[in-house]
């Protein structure tokens, strides 16, 4: 069925909603454009943001609520995808998903709400497989670099090997920029969720709670520091493992366990020496209570663009097999991961979503629908890159 649009950008108005706006605007011109609008609840704040990040005047303006379910399925009638950064998603994205769903229109997110996507899988899956609507969650820092990265690792494996890395350790080496106010909102909605509920605790908790039916081997916490003699360096909890992961094992789960059955997986981040890691455990304690607490990031609030465009990251992938063979990968980003290179990331996930790859509907990670044509979009146009060097 022929739509109005490839894409809408549901939530311009907000902080990273209007970047990924800007990044469309000014990235895709002419023959390359797709046909695309923004939509949010206020007209009168989508025209300032079309004016402001210098879209074409012509630039389509959709109104939708996340109160007025009528309104959402409206916009997603009219759109061959929806982008959608309205979180946090346990709080306003539920009839999103449903009218995605009904409607066989595809449906991109930047969630790290694990217990609120488990549910979204077992109410909408199997909708989303009837009708053909394609929904992708996790399309930025959450999940896109650990994701692809172990794909990339497992490539470099079966290559030089034949076979799969049981074991794969993510190792955060560099970081420079901060998470958004809406992983800030989420985080909070999250540990409500969880109070109101204490049997999410143990959801939160299960590494496969994405992988219903199946269940793996026992996985390393990654909550305790550790000395790592191969790398010569000492590791520290990395606050954003608990989403990667479970993402990590449901793209092993949906593509037929690839990386085996009995595949372990965790993530870390590298401290800089011993006598830092109390200070690198403070901060990142520091931040999870930011996250968490009253007065933490805002919702809508965020960097400077010179804050963003200084920021980077650097992520090693360690693999190991059962016979003492190894290999590595290394993904790196040349933005802050929480906005400047999570902006362009959805939006080039959206983009691959609606030109360079097929699949059936369903739920799914972006690693195992979109795999390697995501990752060479993401070298050639978003600023990561993926290398596996021995």
């Amino acid at each position: 069925m022929k739509r109005d649009f490839d894409l809408i950008v549901y939530g311009a108005t907000g902080y990273t909603g209007r970047l990924i706006a800007e990044y469309l605007a000014t990235s895709y011109r002419g023959d390359d454009a797709p046909s695309w609008a923004i939509a949010g609840r206020s007209t009168d704040k989508l025209q300032k943001v079309r004016a402001d990040i210098g879209a074409p005047d012509d630039l389509p303006l959709v109104k939708a609520d996340a109160g007025e379910p009528a309104s959402l399925l409206s916009m997603c009638e009219r759109a061959t995808a929806i982008i959608t950064t309205v979180g946090p998603y346990q709080l306003h994205g539920t009839e999103l998903v449903a009218a995605c769903a009904a409607t066989g229109t595809g449906y991109i997110d930047l969630c790290g709400e694990p217990a609120w996507m488990r549910r979204m899988i077992d109410a909408h899956h199997e909708d989303a497989k009837r009708t053909g609507a394609r929904i992708v969650f996790s399309c930025g820092f959450d999940s896109v670099p650990f994701d692809l990265g172990v794909l990339t690792l497992q490539d470099k494996a079966r290559e030089k090997f034949g076979r799969p890395a049981r074991r794969v350790k993510a190792r955060l080496r560099k970081m420079k920029g901060g998470m958004s106010g809406g992983t800030a909102a989420s985080a909070q909605a999250t540990l409500a969720a969880a109070a109101r509920d204490p049997a999410l605790i143990r959801l939160l908790t299960d590494p496969f709670a994405l992988t219903p039916g199946f269940t793996g081997p026992s996985q390393p916490s990654g909550l305790i520091p550790e000395y790592d003699p191969r790398m010569n360096v000492w590791l520290v909890p990395f606050p954003m493992s608990p989403v990667n992961t479970k993402n990590v094992h449901r793209t092993n789960f949906l593509l037929g366990h690839p990386y085996g059955t009995d595949f372990v997986y965790d993530e870390m981040m590298v401290a800089p020496g011993l006598g830092e890691i109390g200070r690198v455990t403070t901060e990142t304690f520091a931040t999870m209570v930011s996250l968490f607490g009253i007065g933490g990031l805002k919702h809508g609030a965020g960097p400077t663009r010179e804050q963003r465009e200084k920021g980077f990251y650097d992520i090693l992938f360690l693999g190991e097999l059962p016979d003492g063979g190894r290999v590595e990968a290394v993904v790196t980003g040349d933005r802050d991961p929480g906005y400047g290179s999570t902006s362009k990331m959805i939006a080039e996930s959206a983009l691959c979503l609606v030109r360079d790859v097929q699949g059936e509907g369903g739920i799914w990670t972006p690693g195992a629908l979109m795999g390697t044509a995501l990752r060479e979009r993401l070298k050639e146009r978003a600023g990561l890159t993926f290398s596996a060097p021995r």
